[in-house]
């Protein structure tokens, strides 16, 4: 008998095994896709699975085509819940928020609306603004947020928010800001919103350009581009 006849016998249950629990739905399916949005092509994809509140306006900034929301009106929300079924992943966004709206700021919610989700939120001074990374994962919640590590308004950002083996992290301009430990569970049901929280409630006021949700951990060399 060869070595690769050998080998090839050897390998049959494994094989087998496997084959038997994934016909059965047993064995976990691993999300690999890496989910990307810009704003400008969503706004003029509206419909279907694409809903606008308001009327998002598209302008042409420093990333070229970016939305503008007008911190009480306007929002888009997705029939779309890309974190389903991860226990670590990336979500990056490039936004610039701007003067003149509320102190409390949701401009991305991911999940359900009051069960499990991931949001984004800022909080706003008159010249500045302050990040806050929300998540709630079964019995687990967790808010990073620090009112000290203040940010001036309009202006241009990078931001991140990384979980990884039972820890979290918040990145401004690929600069880590806070970190907490929690043990995630997969999140499963709900949609997405981008401008507002998914009960319309706490607007954002200023632009965003792109959102990432990657289904690995990244570090900074792995940002996207900003």
């Amino acid at each position: 008998m060869n070595l690769f006849k050998l080998i090839w016998i050897c390998c049959l249950p494994v094989l087998y095994i496997s084959d038997i629990l994934q016909i059965n739905g047993i064995a976990p399916v691993l999300k690999t896709e890496t989910t990307e949005w810009v704003l400008n092509d969503l706004v003029l994809a509206k419909g279907g699975a694409i809903r606008l509140a308001g009327n998002p306006k598209i302008i042409d900034d420093k990333y070229g085509k970016v939305v503008v929301f007008n911190g009480t009106t306007d929002g888009i929300f997705l029939d779309q819940m890309p974190l389903a079924g991860l226990e670590q992943f990336t979500i990056e966004a490039i936004i610039r928020p701007d003067s003149g709206g509320k102190f409390e700021q949701r401009f991305f919610h991911c999940g359900e609306i009051r069960g499990s989700r991931v949001l984004f939120e800022t909080r706003s001074t008159p010249t500045d603004w302050y990040f806050d990374a929300f998540i709630k994962s079964g019995d687990q919640q967790k808010t990073l947020i620090d009112s000290t590590l203040l940010h001036p308004l309009n202006q241009w950002y990078h931001l991140a928010f990384v979980v990884e083996n039972g820890k979290q992290m918040t990145y401004i301009n690929g600069i880590k800001e806070l970190e907490s430990k929690i043990e995630i569970v997969s999140l499963t049901g709900g949609k997405t919103s981008i401008g507002v929280r998914q009960n319309e409630q706490s607007w954002f006021k200023g632009a965003i350009y792109k959102i990432r949700i990657s289904p690995t951990a990244l570090s900074p060399v792995n940002f996207m581009n900003y």
